[in-house]
């Protein structure tokens, strides 16, 4: 254009910072409204997540109109967000496109009156608006670019403040694998917080040596569940240690900790996979023999065989198919499968009928051979076969013994006993005879296989 005239030229190069300038600007408008489209999003996902998840409850206090109203208000606030970021992007090729006509315009009047003198020729002035007039498809998009650009802009934001969240548990360089683990668990004067000034635990010691079984007693908020996640290190301490065959977990890999450990919690998690994949889960070529073995162990075996599939039955999202003991008890053979040397249980028994409990107990005595087995136990029966149990109030260790020394002394667990344990007492009648004959069918075969895979 400049060798048409140097003022189409000037016309056309001053207009360039201008739409530049207007395209940040909108930008810049867009950028925190997007963010609020990115936080209202989120609302909404969570509103429908838990009105899914929480059906049976919403259902059970009918709190459906509540519910829907709820979700309403979420999905009015998004659809508000998405209304303020459409005025905005509105604007943006409007303006664009009103100051490509400003620079039409401006470069027709300078260009007309030199027509008028005959400085410049006609077919001149119409190749230089043609040309300006050129630029209208790359301002369009321009325009769309300045939406995705801040859309993504702020999507991008929100992804990489999750990304560049340091972990809290981090490996040391030089962590070791743990191979040819015992199962020595020592708890040296374990202290921990979740927040500070809040403590969970303090100064909590004890040994727990292999082929014994611990378990934790105290009332809801005492420390117990926390002190079972401090030894696989879901936790780091606030001080102290905690070792594992006189190795500090701090030192070793969470890999090769963790491979070491079974856990059974007391909110079982399934995942949306069979049930075979679920029992395997973490591990690979596991023969079938050993499957069945642990299945049948954990007292599951007899109803997995009642599905058309067996093994291969998909339990849906969160074992959502299966009722809450039989959950647990396919969490058990999880855990069992792993042929730990540390075995926790949280509660494991707390899903299940009396029977299945007095079965799975069976089973336990057998699969705690030789092995550190920790218990967070409410119920009697599981009590009485601790060799220890640890009582556990407001953080802090103030009995320990096993049942029958415990139950004499004054103090919390006498209380607890009395309350809550004694009347279990009664409950513990001798089971059919049919129950110990279902032992063997699982507890020989899973007993074996461990040494099979360890050799």
């Amino acid at each position: 254009m400049a060798w048409l005239d140097l003022r189409f030229a000037l016309v056309a190069l001053l207009s360039m910072p201008l739409f530049l300038g207007l395209a940040m600007g909108i930008g810049a408008l867009l950028r925190p409204l997007q963010s609020h489209v990115q936080a209202c999003t989120a609302e909404l996902s969570v509103a429908l997540q838990e009105s899914l998840a929480g059906i049976r409850v919403v259902k059970a206090f009918a709190r459906e109109p509540q519910q829907m109203a709820h979700v309403d208000r979420v999905a009015t606030a998004l659809y508000e967000a998405y209304l303020r970021v459409a005025h905005v992007q509105a604007l943006n090729l409007p303006l664009l496109t009103l100051l490509l006509s400003l620079a039409i315009a401006l470069t027709l009047y300078i260009g007309g009156q030199q027509v008028i003198d005959g400085t410049l020729q006609l077919g001149s002035l119409v190749a230089a608006t043609g040309y300006l007039a050129q630029l209208a498809q790359p301002l369009r998009r321009l325009s769309w670019l300045t939406g995705m650009a801040s859309r993504c802009q702020a999507g991008g934001a929100r992804l990489f403040e999750v990304l560049d969240t340091s972990p809290q548990l981090r490996e040391r360089p030089y962590a070791r694998d743990l191979t040819r683990v015992e199962g020595r668990v020592h708890v040296d004067h374990v202290n921990f917080h979740y927040t500070d000034g809040v403590p969970v635990l303090r100064d909590v010691s004890f040994r727990a040596e292999p082929g014994t079984v611990t378990a934790f007693l105290g009332s809801t908020g005492s420390g117990k569940t926390t002190l079972a996640h401090l030894i696989p290190r879901f936790y780091d301490v606030s001080s102290g240690r905690i070792t594992v065959d006189d190795m500090d977990i701090r030192d070793v890999s969470l890999a090769s900790l963790r491979r070491q450990i079974g856990m059974v919690m007391q909110d079982t998690l399934l995942f949306s996979t069979t049930i075979r994949d679920n029992i395997t889960y973490g591990l690979d070529d596991v023969s079938e023999e050993v499957i069945i073995a642990a299945a049948k162990a954990a007292r599951a075996h007899d109803f997995i065989m009642q599905f058309p599939d067996g093994y291969d039955t998909w339990v849906g999202e969160r074992g959502v198919t299966l009722s809450g003991g039989q959950r647990q008890r396919i969490a058990m053979a999880r855990a069992f499968v792993r042929d730990p040397r540390v075995l926790i249980l949280d509660d494991a028994t707390s899903s299940v009928d009396m029977e299945t409990e007095w079965l799975i107990q069976q089973a336990l005595t057998e699969l705690m051979a030789g092995r550190t087995t920790l218990i967070i136990a409410q119920r009697l029966r599981t009590l009485k076969m601790a060799d220890t149990i640890l009582v556990l109030e407001q953080g802090r260790i103030v009995r320990r013994g096993p049942h029958c020394e415990l139950v004499e002394q004054p103090g919390l667990y006498r209380r607890i006993y009395e309350l809550q344990l004694r009347d279990q007492d009664g409950t513990e009648t001798a089971l059919p005879t049919s129950c110990n004959s279902a032992l063997a069918s699982g507890d020989s075969a899973l007993a074996s296989s461990p040494a099979d895979r360890r050799a």
